[in-house]
């Protein structure tokens, strides 16, 4: 089932085409008590989405008795750049939660999923969820309820916009801003980090020659440093992009850590 975000036309869209209409398919599991649920935003460097980072993914939640909801939102490669992708990740979160009777879906188990250039849309909802864009002067019902994910699972994620930043994602998500450098400080999320942030999980490879493992370990030391809980698994090697690394029988256990993460915080 494919979810338009806003069935209206979406802020700041380009035409009608269905780039410019950000959305999202929904996989539901059959469940007798509402389902937790969680948005899953693919990678590719804020430019496109890896396929392999969606859907996939989204089966494997509903294996694990997770609604999934994967996010297709707008990317560099249709002209889209800042605010837009997190315009959108914040719209799917709200979105989520005012179906959840509808889709049978917990409105207070509601998280987050991403990699790589996906991790850093995941975490800048999980940090910046006091930053509103709603694309419209007067906020509908959906936009009044609350953007934030109750947790965060970052896969090899993009972190930081400094000197260990991802500068493909950073370049085409700031692209033709004129303050670049202030949203870059922005959006280096190990400095957003604060008591509120909500727990998180993430792995990365020691030797990912993408995205550096030290997005994620400056990630982990701000959660560590507000107390805010999290789980961190550093593989000693794989190629950046795995996504559920089923080729790899060693990364390839991060799944069922992460299963087993989920269930301890309620999911």
């Amino acid at each position: 089932m494919n979810v338009v975000l806003w069935p209206e036309g979406a802020p700041l869209a380009k035409g009608d085409q269905p780039a410019d209409q950000p959305s999202m398919t929904a996989y539901l599991v059959e469940s007798d008590a509402p389902a937790a649920a969680v948005v899953v935003c693919p990678g590719g460097g804020y430019w496109l989405k890896a396929y392999h980072e969606g859907e996939p993914v989204a089966q494997w939640l509903n294996s694990i008795g997770i609604s999934a909801f994967v996010l297709h939102y707008r990317t560099a490669e249709d002209g889209y750049h800042h605010p837009c992708p997190l315009m959108d990740v914040q719209r799917a979160m709200r979105l989520v939660r005012s179906k959840a009777q509808d889709w049978n879906v917990d409105p207070h188990r509601v998280g987050v999923l991403g990699f790589s250039a996906g991790g850093h849309l995941a975490a800048s909802a999980g940090t910046l969820p006091d930053i509103r864009y709603t694309g419209r002067p007067a906020a509908d019902d959906t936009d009044r309820l609350d953007a934030r994910p109750d947790l965060m699972v970052l896969c090899y994620p993009v972190i930081s916009f400094g000197p260990h930043g991802h500068h493909g994602s950073r370049d085409n998500l700031l692209a033709g801003h004129t303050d670049a450098a202030e949203l870059a400080e922005l959006f280096s999320l190990e400095n957003r980090v604060n008591g509120h942030t909500p727990p998180a999980f993430l792995w990365h490879t020691a030797d990912d020659e993408g995205v550096p493992v030290q997005n994620s370990l400056m990630f982990a030391e701000a959660l560590s440093r507000h107390n805010v809980p999290f789980d961190l698994h550093v593989y000693r090697h794989g190629r950046h992009g795995l996504g559920l690394a089923e080729e790899d029988a060693h990364v390839g256990t991060w799944t069922a850590v992460c299963a087993e993460w989920l269930k301890a915080n309620g999911f």
